[in-house]
């Protein structure tokens, strides 16, 4: 039987890559792969009986003395508490295949070196940009931003491209210049899964080996999602309301077009997003964090769901589910998110970070009949039940394990 290693930094469904991260091993086990997970000690893990091997937790935000603090960045650069730990796990489990999801900064890239010296083919998804961005979203306070491409990773340092701050900066400038001087991603990656042809084509131009990346998109198991087909009365954002994701831009753009929007989801922007709503005219409301069946019957009753982002956006599975429960979807034309709208088919697309383009979309759709949503609801589904299913997704990447010489 073959064994496969899941890497991820968090051990529940945090975000879209702790998803994919979580299904794809229940996947393989669903086809008979035997799996072991590595990761970090949090309150909200999911129970593992693999957690003894997990690192301990690291959490930026938290109040730490100054020693924990220099203990945390250290584990930054390079954990060697994670080098111990997962070779610990290999001694027990003997993996024939890791494959690692979000591994930075928690985790570290440290990991890989031990993973390939002991003959254990790497195959890493792509949900970020950090193999060869520093800030990993290539975004700062400025906007998106290459510097890095063709300069020196101290631009990191020089734009504060971490939390708009010196001090991370610094810590992740250094963590770049030692991993690219050591190359450890390309020289210990076997294989780098992209789950669009944007970072597919980004990681090339940035220096991967065309061989080494491969394009092969995420999956939502539709069978799983009752559709509603009839639109509802409000717009919806769901998801993290950070400076990247462009809430604020809709929250402006719904004000001026006049439109409800409901708002699930939190994050470090919370609280300047509801002053700002608080002071313009409109009715935008914010539901917090919601999951499961609550997310499910949100995203049902909604007439449209709305992705602003303002950054590289990958393959968001938020567009896949919204397709999967029938809902049309406007997207913001950046990254990824321009493979899965289809204009005037699955939905609509607007400029990233334009507020008079997308309130002019805003508008437009609140006026469609629920006839034509309702049938652009029916070609999403559509769309995802024929490219983006579960089976294709298995072939996909058992074909990828297949040529490192790992079969069932």
């Amino acid at each position: 039987m073959s064994r496969l290693l899941s890497i991820n930094s968090y051990h529940y469904r945090r975000g879209g890559s702790d998803v994919v991260y979580l299904d794809h091993a229940s996947l393989m086990e669903s086809v008979g792969w035997e799996n072991a997970f590595f990761s970090m000690h949090h309150p909200q893990n999911i129970a593992s009986e693999w957690s003894d091997y997990f690192v301990d937790e690291l959490q930026y935000g938290h109040q730490y003395s100054i020693a924990q603090k220099l203990v945390m960045a250290t584990k930054v650069v390079y954990s060697f508490e994670a080098q111990e730990k997962i070779a610990r796990l290999i001694d027990k489990f003997k993996p024939s295949i890791a494959h690692t999801h979000c591994i930075f900064h928690h985790l570290s890239p440290s990991i890989l070196p031990v993973l390939s010296e002991r003959g254990i083919p790497v195959v890493m998804t792509a949900h970020e940009l950090k193999a060869i961005c520093p800030a990993i979203s290539m975004r700062n306070s400025g906007g998106v931003c290459e510097r890095c491409k063709n300069g020196s990773s101290l631009n990191v340092l020089k734009y504060r491209c971490i939390k708009n701050s010196f001090a991370p900066s610094a810590i992740v400038a250094i963590e770049t210049f030692v991993h690219r001087t050591l190359d450890t991603y390309r020289k210990n990656v076997s294989k780098l899964i992209t789950p669009s042809r944007f970072y597919l084509e980004k990681y090339i131009e940035w220096g991967w080996p065309k061989e080494k990346v491969i394009y092969i998109p995420n999956y939502v198991d539709a069978n799983r999602l009752v559709p509603e087909y009839e639109p509802g009365a409000y717009f919806l954002y769901f998801g993290r309301l950070s400076i990247e994701k462009g809430v604020e831009t809709l929250i402006r753009a719904a004000s001026a077009a006049q439109v409800p929007l409901k708002i699930v989801g939190t994050g470090p922007e919370d609280e300047v997003l509801k002053a700002l709503a608080g002071n313009l005219p409109g009715d935008v409301e914010f539901l917090g964090y919601r999951s499961g069946d609550e997310l499910l019957d949100l995203i049902r009753a909604a007439k449209v769901v709305v992705l602003p982002s303002e950054w590289y956006e990958n393959a968001p599975m938020t567009v896949l589910e919204s397709y999967a429960l029938g809902k049309p979807v406007l997207g913001a034309r950046i990254g990824g998110i321009p493979e899965l709208v289809i204009d005037g088919e699955t939905g609509w697309s607007f400029a990233s970070g334009s507020v008079p383009e997308l309130t002019q979309v805003l508008a437009q759709t609140n006026q469609r009949s629920a006839t034509e949503l309702a049938a652009m609801g029916r070609a999403g589904r559509d769309f995802v039940t024929s490219h983006f299913s579960r089976a294709q997704y298995l072939e996909r990447v058992l074909s990828v394990y297949a040529d490192l010489g790992v079969t069932a």
